[in-house]
């Protein structure tokens, strides 16, 4: 099958977005009953917070050994895999009747969760030609978003109906028929394998890392994508709310809404940059610009001592929403510049700094928090200083994204 000019390859795209929406959902769907879970299992906010971290750490920790597997064996049997291990860790969850089940039924969320990202790239880099390739990666980007959108206001109604067990027991669920659906697009309508072997594989694990990592552009892929994702998942996800309630006197709810402008934003950003960036056949020139954007905005903050207007607040949660979206040019740089066969790699490389930088963030910027509060009683200067965390994120970004080489010449590199 000539996958490039199949009409198949819309089938696959369809089926493996809405895989990954469900799946995305998933990762922060759990902290919408935290309070339900705190009492049903009598469990402290500490032990709530570790739960809700551990996914993104075994997710990060395990995007490089899964680009080398997916490079080795090809992403179907990963995908599919991953669509049953998410599935059948939240019905694991929704039944749980110990905190230990929980933190199990999460690790195994994380662990098919790690699967999704380095799969879909390579999938869709497979099906589809470099220049389709720029644009359905923005709308991959999107429906991250999308999935976080729908487990806000959606799940949470879901919930409020059948209850935290049951909502959770039905996506599971969910997702494990969509893992058992993958299996007949993704390998039996086009007849293809469900593990295979790529003869250029019996190169040694070792010298294919070292390769990598000694390799300039991945490295600037990894500060691309440290720089654009850290300050709106550590940030926007961990620290937005508190942050509006304390220096802007807002209730809970009004302080949720400065996210959902962000998400919004990043909705728009992802598939109309992934155009921008196909129409004009450039990647570094839009990624340099969305980069300067992010650190002007996070500058902002310093300028304003912590604590803009609240209408220029609201624009600066819209525009980190957009540019954030610029992040799934990270992997149409992927595609341009390395070997199909090496993609997996390289992308789970280059994801693993973006989710690093989302771990680390939060907790710096609690430091910060805690050090300055305490040494100047001042909850807004606490918060001056800590923003200093996500300007120096987003410089690493741009020094990246000026270190990153393209060449649209090499649209299909090693096919």
């Amino acid at each position: 099958m000539d996958k490039q000019n199949s009409r198949f390859r819309w089938v696959i795209f369809a089926s493996v977005i809405f895989a990954y929406l469900i799946m995305a959902s998933q990762r922060t769907a759990p902290g919408l009953i935290t309070d339900q879970l705190m009492s049903d299992f009598n469990v402290t906010a500490t032990t709530i917070g570790l739960l809700a971290s551990i996914q993104f750490f075994v997710y990060t920790s395990l995007q490089i050994p899964m680009g080398i597997l997916v490079d080795r064996y090809g992403p179907n049997f990963f995908l599919i895999t991953g669509a049953l291990l998410t599935g059948i860790g939240t019905v694991i969850y929704s039944q749980s009747t110990h905190e230990i089940v929980l933190f199990l039924a999460r690790i195994l969320t994380g662990v098919g969760d790690a699967t999704i990202w380095v799969s879909l790239v390579l999938i869709l880099s497979q099906w589809f030609n470099a220049k389709e390739f720029s644009r359905l990666i923005g709308v991959a980007g999107m429906t991250g978003s999308l999935g976080f959108l729908i487990a806000t206001v959606p799940f949470s109604a879901l919930v409020d109906l059948l209850g935290w067990r049951t909502s959770f027991l039905s996506v599971g669920v969910i997702l494990c028929s969509i893992g058992i659906f993958l299996y007949f697009v993704l390998v039996k309508k086009p007849n293809q394998t469900v593990l295979k072997k790529h003869e250029r594989q019996n190169e040694r694990t070792k010298d294919q890392l070292r390769r990598i990592f000694s390799s300039k552009q991945a490295w600037a892929l990894f500060m691309c994508h440290f720089g654009v994702v850290g300050g709106y998942i550590g940030f926007i996800g961990s620290w937005a709310v508190p942050y509006g309630m304390d220096l802007y006197g807002i209730s809970r709810l009004d302080a949720s809404q400065l996210i959902m402008i962000s998400l919004v934003g990043a909705l728009i950003g992802a598939p109309l940059i992934g155009w921008v960036s196909s129409k004009l056949e450039k990647i570094k020139l839009p990624y340099v610009v969305f980069h300067i954007i992010m650190l002007m905005c996070w500058s902002t903050f310093l300028i304003f001592k912590g604590q803009p207007p609240f209408a220029l607040l609201i624009l600066l949660f819209f525009i980190i929403g957009f540019g954030f979206g610029s992040n799934s040019l990270t992997f149409s740089a992927v595609r341009l510049s390395f070997p199909i066969k090496e993609s997996g790699l390289v992308s789970g490389f280059a994801n693993t700094g973006g989710f690093l930088s989302a771990v680390l963030l939060p907790s710096i910027f609690g430091k910060v928090l805690d050090l300055f509060q305490f040494s100047s009683g001042s909850i807004g200067e606490a918060y001056f200083y800590g923003f200093f965390t996500p300007v120096l994120f987003s410089l690493v970004g741009l020094i990246g994204v000026i270190l990153l080489k393209e060449n649209w010449q090499n649209a299909n590199p090693g096919e």
